[in-house]
């Protein structure tokens, strides 16, 4: 290869913060200033074919690059190199909460009182009061008998079916779920077309008619902002008939969605009040619920108790932080009194506090949803949802027009909201994913050149 090539890492600093800035790479046929290494030695043709395929990939309009924000997540943020901040449609901050000034304060508190990290694993010497705590309120929120942490939704994923299932069992998994779930399913799976119960059916009974031992239904939908159809005659029936689990990854549900935010299950009517037919729930705390690190499974204890055993996410990752498992806002801000150390969890079971905070959610998703249809755009997803993918099909249209949205103080990537394109999303539905949050306001989304006056700003 001959010349230079751009790529992401290059260190600075700008008004004291660092920074991640382009830098040209010197050729494959240089020696390293920094390490002395020549690269035409044994690496020289595996780099060359790396760098075609990234041409490949930037000729199609699927190359990634990572924008800056200087600042904290928050409904408009500050991109390096921009002069003005820009309004921010593509943070899974769906109830504003990941610079809620009581979590932050809570999380210097918390690393005063327990430290900054464990250096373990939980079955070693990695488990504090605050993991068992936080645990034992995801539990009571979603009215289960127990509740395992990992470090991301996308660790529990990976470590759920293969300690619990084996060959002989099957997954029966939507045609759209999250690569997280199709990396963990490798030992036994089927697939059905996306929402198509019908064809979920016909899957069932060949695993029947096959002597499955077990079989389980996985579902999620986070990329066409879609509800799994959990209700009555449809997923969980479909469950009952034909003796199969039903697990449900929540991470774009837990908060915000249901009556008191308890997610799919019960928007879905099938949760609550009695009613437990979703048997597994794997969700994230970083998203709505402070939008940090970390998620969980939340089930059976026999399950859980299983998944302590076998989960290798589990097994072979250092805990979670403690700052992130206190999660624990202030009582005077929030009003709230009496509470143990997981209180993200007690407020959104606060009525007012959650009711106020889904409520600003649900009239932004109404807003943004019938003002982009009025304005000739087509919309996929739920109307309940504030995932809102604007579908383009064009990978190369849905990157551009994400570029141009930065220049009118949207805050858009290539990547991320974002033009989504293969392989995150299937070839031919590239979109524009529009997220919603409660941190934005009716006035800001309605004019691109507004001035944030709201301190959530």
């Amino acid at each position: 290869m001959n010349g230079t090539s751009s790529v992401i890492g290059a260190r600075g600093s700008q008004d004291g913060c660092d920074t991640v800035s382009l830098f040209s790479l010197p050729s494959y046929t240089n020696v390293s200033q920094s390490t002395g290494r020549n690269w035409l030695g044994r690496n020289a043709g595996f780099l060359s074919r790396l760098e075609e395929e990234l041409q490949t990939m930037r000729e199609a309009g699927t190359y990634k690059v990572e924008r800056v924000i200087q600042g904290p997540q928050a409904g408009a943020v500050n991109v390096a190199g921009g002069s003005e901040p820009v309004l921010n449609f593509c943070a899974n901050n769906y109830l504003g909460l990941s610079s809620h000034p009581s979590l932050v304060q809570a999380a210097q508190s918390t690393m005063s009182s327990h430290g900054f990290g464990l250096s373990s694993v939980r079955f070693i010497c990695g488990t504090q009061d605050l993991h068992k705590e936080l645990e034992a309120a995801i539990s009571k929120f979603h009215g289960t008998e127990d509740t395992i942490l990992f470090p991301s939704c996308f660790d529990a994923n990976a470590g759920l079916f293969e300690a619990c299932l084996g060959p002989e069992d099957a997954v029966i998994s939507d045609a759209l779920n999250h690569a997280s779930i199709i990396d963990g399913i490798r030992l036994c799976k089927a697939q059905y077309n996306h929402l198509d119960t019908a064809h979920l059916e016909e899957i069932l009974k060949e695993c029947v008619a096959k002597g499955t031992r077990q079989r389980m239904i996985v579902t999620v939908f986070s990329m066409d902002g879609d509800i799994a159809p959990l209700r009555t005659r449809e997923i969980c029936d479909l469950a009952d008939k034909y003796e199969a689990q039903v697990f449900v990854d929540e991470c774009h549900a837990t908060g915000f969605l249901g009556s008191s935010g308890r997610g799919t299950p019960e928007l879905c009517g099938v949760a609550g009040q009695g009613l437990d037919r979703v048997d597994i729930i794997n969700s994230t705390l970083g998203k709505a619920l402070g939008g940090a690190t970390g998620g969980y499974t939340t089930g059976p204890k026999a399950l859980i108790d299983l998944l302590r055993n076998r989960a290798r996410p589990y097994l072979f990752s250092n805990t979670l932080a403690p700052s992130v498992a206190t999660l624990l806002p202030s009582q005077r801000d929030l009003g709230l009194q009496d509470f143990p150390p997981w209180k993200v969890f007690k407020m959104l079971s606060d009525e007012s506090n959650s009711k106020e905070l889904r409520g600003r959610l649900e009239a932004n998703v109404k807003q943004f949803r019938s003002s982009m249809r009025a304005a000739g755009f087509k919309l996929s997803g739920h109307e309940s949802c504030p995932i809102v993918p604007v579908m383009l099909g064009d990978a190369r249209l849905a990157s551009e027009m994400a570029d141009e949205m930065l220049k009118r103080g949207i805050y858009a990537e290539h990547s991320g909201v974002i033009g989504f394109s293969y392989p995150v999303v299937p070839k031919g539905a590239a979109r524009i994913r529009v997220q919603m949050s409660a941190a934005h306001t009716p006035r800001a989304q309605s004019s691109p050149n507004f001035a944030p006056e709201d301190p959530e700003w």
